[in-house]
């Protein structure tokens, strides 16, 4: 696809979109959550006063440079894979900045946020944030070799690095998606998506009960605002690359926002059905089921 100026406000406009569906979903799950433990939870509304606090907090603490450029990564990770995944196939408006092998830059965008906030947590020296940096890095890297297989098998099944290829294969049905004719691809990543969500029961990172929110406990005002609003960010724009590649993608907005809901509900429902595991119960769980079947899937293509 050729690169044209007008690009650039059509994907700003989408990032609007997704920051502010994503502020509201967010939001919404941890009512579904509560509601399941018979509690009301927080009003949808909450995250943007919370965004909006502690953008006008200001600090004289600091951590050095590299603890404040870990948000500012964490961030650029969510906002590039948005940004250059297409959000509305067979819209030119909302393709944003694809190309050829955005598969590729994706997947690097993926990994860039996660490794960026462990180096700007490490900065602050509280033991929360190292026992949640190694718990991370332990979970993140067996969580998403199962999905770097499952990527490896799709790419090999359509023959292509573009992401926008990949969902026009997949056009004509819902026979035609990835979830039916690669099941084991599917099977891979939604376990390793379930990883990636830093959700129950693979919240280890986070643990609330043991480590206060683990890597960002010493993160506060501005920076912390730049997690939260990563926070919503970055879940919906790994779910935009999953419906790409899996789900046959969405043609419209309201197909968009109803896939993306199911499959981040898929995530929350997993959560609060099941407990937390300990760390080493995690890493062998992605050891032992996910990336058989990753392997499996690259085998039947």
């Amino acid at each position: 696809m050729q690169f044209e100026w007008v690009m650039i406000p059509y994907s700003l406009l989408t990032l609007f979109i997704v920051v502010n569906y994503g502020m509201l979903l967010t939001a919404f799950m941890q009512k579904v959550g509560a509601r399941v433990g018979r509690r009301h939870g927080i009003p949808v509304w909450q995250n943007y006063f919370d965004l909006i606090k502690n953008f006008g907090i200001r600090s004289s603490i600091t951590h050095g440079t590299m603890f404040y450029l870990g948000p500012v990564f964490r961030l650029t990770g969510g906002i590039g894979l948005l940004l250059f995944v297409p959000t509305i196939y067979g819209s030119e408006m909302f393709s944003n900045l694809s190309f050829a092998g955005d598969l590729i830059l994706a997947l690097y965008f993926v990994f860039f946020g996660t490794l960026g906030m462990a180096l700007g947590a490490a900065e602050s020296g509280h033991p929360h944030s190292a026992i949640g940096i190694s718990r991370g890095l332990s979970q993140v890297t067996t969580a998403e070799l199962p999905f770097a297989l499952a990527v490896f098998a799709v790419a090999l099944q359509y023959q292509t690095l573009s992401i926008t290829d990949i969902v026009a294969a997949q056009q004509g049905g819902f026979e035609n998606w990835t979830l039916f004719t690669n099941p084991f691809a599917v099977a891979a990543a939604m376990l390793a998506f379930l990883g990636s969500m830093m959700r129950p029961p693979f919240d280890v990172v986070l643990a609330p009960q043991e480590i206060p929110i683990g890597p960002p406990t010493e993160y506060h005002s501005s920076y912390l605002a730049l997690m939260q609003t990563n926070r919503a960010i970055m879940p919906i724009a790994k779910i935009v690359l999953y419906m790409n590649l899996f789900f046959g993608g969405a043609a419209s907005w309201p197909v968009f926002c109803l896939k993306v809901f199911l499959i981040y509900l898929f995530s929350v429902f997993v959560g609060v059905v099941f407990p937390r595991f300990r760390v080493e119960q995690s890493v062998r769980w992605f050891l032992i089921w996910a990336m058989p079947i990753g392997i499996l899937a690259i085998l039947v293509v």
